[in-house]
């Protein structure tokens, strides 16, 4: 398969211009230019187009797309990820079309909506400006989509982890433990592990990035949101944000 840059700019809805400075920033080469002077697109480069305007759609930038783009080899991996991302916005949709079918329902028929079926499908991005912001859209993609992945037991027996990790922090805090210490240091290990978890992260799967563990720990005591998840005042915070700066020190 291959298609001019006419054909390429007309179905994707963009232009020949846009194509054009795609090439000239060394983001999407045509496979080959003619004799005229034509750009053609060969399968390889197509594809590859497709995945750029994935990722634009997720609301990254042309130079973080081409980051993406060259850290991520595997293409059918990224691909079937995305597809996952792109099944679960469909099923969201899906269901907050039938909300608002039923409100309208209920409504001509002069009757009340149900309140839990008037917001089903609504329950989605509540951190998604923040994430996109500091770790990029593609990070909060894959988040989201390992998270609505889930069954619900596997999202209780998470949640329920994450709390056993906040009650330990929180009580280690309150005895006044030493951030350096051993035990310190073994809730540091479990919360970086917990970190490395999440897909999207950075790390995921093997080992957190240092600044990603350093970053998050001064947050932990900088947002009074996640300050209060280690203890009653603001001492808990800086205990676990010391603690898991000692241990990225020692092993990131």
């Amino acid at each position: 398969m291959e298609a001019s840059i006419q054909e390429v700019a007309r179905l994707t809805g963009t232009t020949s211009r846009t194509l054009r400075h795609y090439d000239a920033i060394g983001l999407l080469a045509p496979s080959r230019v003619g004799d005229n002077g034509y750009r053609w697109y060969d399968d390889d480069a197509l594809v590859r187009l497709q995945r750029i305007l994935l990722l634009r759609d997720l609301g990254l930038g042309l130079g973080e797309i081409g980051r993406v783009l060259d850290r991520e080899t595997d293409e059918e991996t990224a691909l079937r990820r995305h597809l996952a991302w792109l099944a679960a916005e469909q099923d969201r949709l899906a269901r907050q079309a039938a909300s608002v079918r039923r409100t309208l329902s209920a409504r001509r028929g002069g009757s009340t909506p149900v309140l839990e079926e008037m917001f089903d499908g609504f329950d989605h991005g509540e951190h998604r400006e923040e994430v996109t912001e500091r770790w990029g859209a593609e990070a909060y993609a894959a988040g989201d989509t390992w998270w609505r992945g889930m069954s619900d037991d596997e999202r209780t027996g998470w949640q329920e982890r994450s709390a056993a990790l906040a009650r330990d922090w929180a009580a280690a805090a309150a005895r006044g433990t030493d951030p350096g210490s051993d035990e310190a240091q073994e809730l540091a290990r479990r919360h970086v592990a917990w970190l490395a978890s999440v897909p999207g992260t950075p790390g995921h799967g093997g080992t957190p990035v240092r600044e990603y563990v350093t970053g998050l720990a001064d947050m932990y005591v900088a947002d009074p949101r996640f300050a209060r998840h280690y203890g009653d005042d603001d001492a808990g915070a800086a205990f676990v944000r010391d603690a898991l700066h000692a241990y990225a020190a020692r092993h990131l």
